[in-house]
């Protein structure tokens, strides 16, 4: 198993062992990033890297895990922006008690 040298914000530079890092890369960007948990303070540190990095960590027994960015991101957007009123309304119609029954009503402007 590989040592690998990182470093924390708060304890500096810190040895890891390649099982205590995991790499992420977006399959849809090609970005990536590792983190680990510092041995010294036991936070969570999170780094973004390039791709030499990613394939460095790799070879030395990290283990990677891909993502994809969400199908939503790439779906047509219609309409206006949903605003600040807009979500103020949603939130006063959820304190209601018929809020559910009120969401499947037609708008009174919708009555034929």
């Amino acid at each position: 198993m590989a040592t690998i040298r990182a470093s924390c914000p708060t304890c500096d530079d810190v040895e890891l062992t390649s099982a205590d890092l995991t790499v992420v890369m977006c399959a849809d960007t090609n970005k990536g990033s590792y983190s680990f948990r510092c041995p010294g303070c036991r936070q969570r540190v999170v780094k973004d890297a390039e791709a030499r990095v990613i394939d460095l960590l790799v070879s030395a027994g990290v283990k990677m895990s891909v993502w994809a960015l969400p199908a939503e991101l790439y779906e047509p957007k219609l309409g206006s922006p949903i605003t600040y009123d807009d979500l103020l309304e949603f939130h006063f119609l959820l304190e209601r008690p018929d809020a559910l029954q009120a969401l499947f009503q037609p708008a009174p402007d919708d009555a034929r």
